[in-house]
């Protein structure tokens, strides 16, 4: 490994080139330490000892599924989160044959060789790392989630249930060939035969039956509503039995997902979809209108739904001093006549449901206002 100067007059050095590449990757000196964690795959506990007692960073880790052939509770990957924004930094491992083509996990470790790649989320140059960036080393366990289909991951579009769909082995008779190429002969032997062996069909179509509905158990779609509170135990989802059939499918289908996104954004925006089938996009860093001498109109309305039954204009807020722009966002529907045509006499009740479900999964330093697409 040659030492060079960097940019800015510190020490960095060349790493070695990735196997199907043939630039080199410009790495400052601040990450050996990681290339070292994850080239040797230390086991999670003792790269958390060797990191705290040779940098200053705040280190954890996150759990990830398992791959074939890699070894459980070791380290296969760190990232650097930069505490000041910016592209995170992937510190990965690559495995080589000695003609430099990627080696597979059958390969014996005596014949590959193992080199620690670091890059930029995004391509560009690898920053210097600093003293508060956040060091997350990737450790691979076994989980159930690798019994589950992809539905569950959240990228995977969700199939369509196809009610034709049979077994072929469950429709023709058994003792009977998928095409007759001879005529069978007529005999009362014959006949007898076959009404011996409807007694063995009856009973095995309905075992055939049970087998090929046994991939729909762990499909949210399909499954029998008394899985569903099982299947949601598998990923740690409490579901509520009392919405409807068509709720808790959805909501154990995307799960994983709504975990994953709880209290951003995009993860408040699916579950007022699922849980209301309201169309709803969520502005951020929108203030609510302060109240103003000479500027504010009367509203008798105490809440959101008593103000839409009088078709009142939004309320307006007395805000507290240094409260930052970041402190609030906006829940913001169709026109107001959309929404009565599409809920009908259920509109205040959705609304108040609404209200409920935003106030639960938002963080709980931030406030929110409602107000439809036609008001200002």
């Amino acid at each position: 490994m040659t030492q060079l100067q960097g940019p800015k007059g510190g020490p960095t050095h060349w790493l070695a080139p990735r196997s199907t590449g043939t630039v080199l990757a410009h790495v400052p000196l601040d990450y050996r330490y990681l290339e070292e964690v994850v080239r040797v795959g230390f086991p999670v506990h003792e790269a958390r000892s060797y990191l705290n007692r040779h940098t200053g960073n705040p280190v954890t880790y996150r759990l990830v599924e398992a791959r074939r052939g890699e070894r459980i509770g070791h380290v296969r990957a760190a990232e650097v989160i930069p505490a000041v924004g910016g592209c995170r930094v992937l510190v990965t491992a690559v495995h080589t044959l000695p003609d430099g083509s990627p080696a597979s996990y059958f390969a014996p470790d005596e014949l590959t060789e193992t080199r620690a790649h670091v890059e930029v989320d995004g391509g560009g140059q690898i920053p210097a790392m600093r003293s508060k960036d956040q060091m997350i080393l990737h450790v691979p366990v076994r989980s159930y989630l690798r019994f589950l289909p992809g539905i569950y991951q959240g990228g995977a579009p969700a199939p369509r249930p196809d009610p034709a769909r049979l077994a072929e082995h469950s429709t023709l008779p058994w003792g009977t060939a998928e095409e007759e190429s001879s005529a069978v002969p007529a005999g009362e032997g014959v006949d007898q035969f076959r009404r011996f062996l409807l007694l063995f069909q009856h009973l095995m179509t309905t075992v055939t039956d049970r087998i090929d509905k046994i991939p729909d158990l762990t499909n949210p779609g399909t499954a029998d509503p008394r899985f569903l509170p099982w299947i949601a135990s598998w990923v740690n989802f409490e579901l509520d039995g009392s919405l409807p059939l068509h709720q808790q499918r959805e909501l154990v289908r995307r799960s994983i997902r709504l975990h994953r996104t709880r209290g951003t954004r995009a993860g408040m925006e699916d579950l007022v979809r699922v849980l209301t089938s309201a169309p709803v996009r969520i502005e951020e860093r929108v203030m609510p209108q302060p109240a103003v001498l000479g500027a504010m109109t009367l509203a008798g309305g105490r809440s959101v739904e008593e103000r839409y039954v009088r078709s009142e204009p939004p309320a307006f807020y007395l805000l507290p001093p240094g409260r930052a722009q970041t402190s609030f966002f906006c829940l913001v529907f169709e026109d107001m006549a959309a929404f009565r045509a599409r809920f009908g006499e259920r509109a205040q009740s959705v609304l108040r449901r609404i209200a409920q479900i935003t106030t639960l999964e938002k963080p709980s330093h931030i406030s929110f206002t409602i107000r439809f697409d036609e008001q200002v």
